[in-house]
């Protein structure tokens, strides 16, 4: 019990090489890019727009769950204000 923690406190004195560390890091966010549509972005501006649409889809998927039991109603409201706004509304006859 008392010879245990000899062992495991000289694994802690590795040195470590953050010069790798970053260089990988930097060759990693040089390379990441995201096009979406007309939307291109490259390198940590790309990464953020990936972070934050996950973000967004969390917090939708989290605010669907939560109002599940209105949705139909929310459906239905959504599609008949969007038949009142098209352009080619149907006239009345008369």
């Amino acid at each position: 019990m008392y010879g245990a923690g000899t062992g495991t406190a000289a694994a802690y004195n590795i040195p470590v090489n953050f010069n790798k560390y970053f260089k990988g890091l930097a060759k990693v966010t040089k390379t990441f890019s995201l096009e979406v549509g007309p939307l291109r972005a490259t390198g940590v501006p790309a990464i953020l727009l990936g972070i934050t649409g996950l973000v967004l889809a969390g917090g939708v998927a989290r605010s669907l769950m939560r109002n599940a039991e209105h949705l139909p109603e929310t459906l239905r409201e959504a599609t008949s204000l969007a038949a009142a706004m098209r352009a080619d509304v149907p006239k009345l006859r008369s």
